[in-house]
């Protein structure tokens, strides 16, 4: 054995572990940044689309007997939910468990964006006879604000609602969900 081999291959191997610790430092650093923020939100930078676990059932099987309908009254109840002129009483009634999800609802309507958001559907996709994706893009005094945003909608008691999942969603964004019963 060489005098002072063994030390360079130990320089070799400590090397290939900081380049290694310095490439999961990279990849890493945006994800760790994102959840640094504990100010809840009120950057610059655009935030993160809410999404809502999806769920996906065979098509003959995923719809309401009157799919036409149905999209048509999901498409005016998001927009109802999300009018700032909307009374808090008023979205209640088109937000699955409204009663119950009343302090989740003062929330998002007490964080002064949640005052100033409309949402416009896209899309709405059936995944059973009382069950919806809904695409749609929210947006903040007329600029898009969360374009291509995923939430669900669900059917109760004979009316399409918002579902609670998909406000919880929103109110965690805003960094007020953690304390908040219902989410």
């Amino acid at each position: 054995m060489v005098l002072g081999s063994d030390l360079r291959r130990r320089d070799a191997r400590r090397g290939r572990g900081t380049a290694l610790a310095a490439a999961l430092l990279l990849l890493l650093a945006p994800a760790l940044a994102a959840c640094s923020d504990d100010e809840g939100g009120g950057g610059s930078e655009t935030p993160p689309t809410p999404t809502v676990e999806r769920t996906e059932q065979s098509p003959a099987a995923s719809a309401p007997a009157d799919a036409g309908a149905a999209e048509t009254e999901i498409r005016q109840n998001w927009q109802k939910f999300f009018d700032p002129k909307t009374t808090t009483e008023d979205k209640q009634t088109v937000l699955e468990n409204g009663e119950q999800m009343a302090p989740v609802l003062q929330a998002f309507s007490g964080d002064e964006r949640g005052g100033q958001v409309q949402a416009k559907v896209s899309k709405v996709e059936f995944t059973s006879p009382t069950e919806a994706n809904v695409t749609y893009d929210l947006t903040l005094k007329g600029a898009t604000a969360l374009p291509n945003a995923a939430g669900t909608a669900i059917e109760q008691d004979g009316t399409w609602k918002v579902s609670a999942k998909t406000l919880c969603a929103l109110v965690q964004m805003s960094g007020n969900g953690s304390s908040i019963p219902g989410c």
